[in-house]
């Protein structure tokens, strides 16, 4: 969680899952029962309640992206 912060520093009051391996999920339990707060707010593809015990509670929000313009995610990621 450490590099990931030092690579995208302007993150900001978010917490960041980049993975889901053994490691990655240890890290990410760990960070979030060390964070003074009321809530969890996840937005993670999997259910993270599913994956690792916090201490705190953890409410699961799911989004939609609707394209309205250019460039759209399919512009964007032909350049990779």
């Amino acid at each position: 969680i450490k590099k990931t912060f030092e690579k995208y520093n302007h993150l900001d009051k978010v917490l960041p899952a980049m993975g889901y391996g053994e490691k990655q999920t240890r890290e990410l339990a760990a960070t979030i029962n060390k964070i003074d707060c009321d809530l969890v707010i996840s937005a993670t593809p999997i259910d993270l309640n599913r994956v690792i015990k916090v201490n705190k509670p953890m409410l699961r929000v799911r989004y939609e992206l609707e394209e309205i313009g250019q460039p759209n995610i399919k512009s964007v990621l032909k350049e990779f």
